[in-house]
């Protein structure tokens, strides 16, 4: 399980202040992080007026809470696109699940803060995006296996593999598009990865 931290507690609750707060040291690294800014901990906490200590203790680490502010981006980025399917007449299953999975990957792709995170430090920024450091991963797996299991109760696909493993490829391949350049030098395009998912999809459980 992902460290239940101060922060990622506090951004669960509404209580504003006049002091900072962890959801204060949040909102603050958020902002540096969407204006192409590193984040060090140590100018955060002077800016906020409090101890390196504290802020420490309110969000673990530098990776868990880039976590969250990565996961505060992707969660609104998958909501819009759901919000979007959703608008769309008659449109299900493997169909549904894919039109939000390339808008999801393409509205990523284009984000320039993400770019510019990656270019800083490749190897360090694919670590908090792509493994459990950050906890990231785990949320991205939940949100995909929600989406799926959704889709399989209605009866709407019916895969051929667990909903486990089939949000974790789902997610792996979308990273594959998305960190291409990174990666192996590939040109980065959500359209290889929609077909990869839409073959994932589809058949009858054997």
């Amino acid at each position: 399980m992902t460290r239940r931290t101060p922060l990622a507690i506090a951004l669960n609750e509404d209580s504003p202040g006049s002091r900072p707060t962890p959801v204060t040291a949040f909102q603050h690294a958020r902002q540096w992080w969407l204006k192409g800014q590193r984040l060090n901990l140590s100018a955060l906490a002077e800016e906020l007026g409090i101890g390196r200590a504290t802020l420490m203790r309110w969000v673990g680490n530098k990776e868990l809470l880039l976590g969250e502010i990565l996961w505060s981006l992707y969660k609104q980025v998958l909501e819009n696109a759901r919000a979007r399917a959703d608008e769309e007449s008659g449109l299900t299953g493997v169909d549904y699940l894919a039109r939000i999975y390339e808008q999801v990957n393409a509205e990523i792709i284009d984000a320039e803060p993400l770019h510019q995170f990656l270019r800083q430090d490749p190897q360090f920024a694919l670590r908090v995006l792509t493994s459990n450091v950050s906890g990231l991963q785990e949320r991205l797996l939940d949100a995909w296996k929600t989406l799926l299991d959704e889709q399989v109760e209605k009866g709407a696909i019916n895969p051929q593999m667990n909903t486990d493993d089939l949000a974790f490829f789902v997610v792996r391949i979308g990273e594959g598009a998305i960190y291409s350049d990174i990666i192996c030098g590939r040109e980065p395009a959500p359209e290889p990865a929609t077909k990869a998912f839409r073959l994932l999809l589809s058949g009858d459980r054997h």
